[in-house]
């Protein structure tokens, strides 16, 4: 077993778990089920730098990154940089995330938020909304084309935006639909956690032009954004680069600072 069929099957039990303590009808009667969702699609297609800055404690490739940090600092810091959108780790036993983490951030910024976690079930769209999200995260690597097809449009019922993130060409093929917003491409391996920018450059010419592309991973200079632009990409997916420092907010003000010079 590979790290992610680790995870998936800890998210199964997760979520029946979740289920049977609280049910969707329940998660029905939250008042952010009302919520008009912000895009981030719309935000991304808009924005000359794209930045999608991350909250993330920790991660299986790098362990602790930053345990120290209240998340309504980090969301407000990053609200002020001027990120296009911020991305929330809400998956607990390997990111030491939480669905606390999501509601706290949408208490506290208006910009979108999107949901990273392993979905699995029509159970953690709900979840998502009913936490605040207005974006979810769907892996190609862990679903087949019903699923995304399933997921996707379940996803666009409730509002939220759709971002499917691929590895390699063949996860691609099998997801371009028109229920997504976004393609992003993760650069990093996921069964070996090697990061490689090419990922994305290879990928570029086979996404077609009615889905923002999204660079996942790995992203760590100006340079690196300004290159992948020109492969047509309009978002940029950083995470470690931010929270790794005692002030993510400021870093990401410094970043895109750098970026529109």
């Amino acid at each position: 077993m590979n790290i992610l069929d680790k995870i998936v099957a800890d998210k199964r039990k997760e979520v029946d778990l979740k289920r049977s303590l609280i049910t969707p009808s329940q998660l029905e009667q939250s008042v952010l089920m009302e919520r008009t969702s912000v895009s981030l699609a719309a935000a991304l297609r808009n924005s000359s730098t794209g930045i999608i800055a991350e909250h993330k404690r920790r991660s299986p490739s790098k362990s602790v990154i930053n345990q120290g940090l209240n998340v309504q600092d980090v969301a407000m810091g990053y609200e002020t940089a001027g990120v296009c959108g911020m991305s929330v780790l809400t998956d607990g036993k390997y990111f030491g995330g939480s669905l606390d983490d999501l509601i706290l951030a949408r208490a506290a910024v208006n910009i979108p938020l999107l949901r990273k976690e392993f979905i699995i079930d029509e159970y953690q769209i709900l979840e998502a909304k009913a936490y605040g999200a207005d974006v979810i995260l769907l892996i190609a690597a862990i679903l087949d084309r019903e699923e995304i097809t399933t997921f996707s449009e379940m996803a666009k019922s409730l509002g939220l935006d759709v971002l499917l993130e691929v590895h390699n060409e063949e996860e691609l093929q099998k997801s371009i639909m028109p229920s997504l917003d976004m393609l992003g491409v993760n650069n990093r391996n996921l069964k070996t956690f090697e990061v490689s920018l090419e990922t994305s450059k290879s990928l570029s010419e086979q996404i077609p032009d009615d889905f923002v592309k999204v660079s996942e991973s790995g992203i760590s200079s100006v340079e690196a954004i300004k290159d992948l632009q020109t492969y047509g990409y309009q978002g940029f997916l950083i995470g470690e680069n931010f929270m790794k420092t005692d002030d993510p907010g400021e870093s990401a003000k410094e970043f895109i600072n750098e970026l529109n010079r």
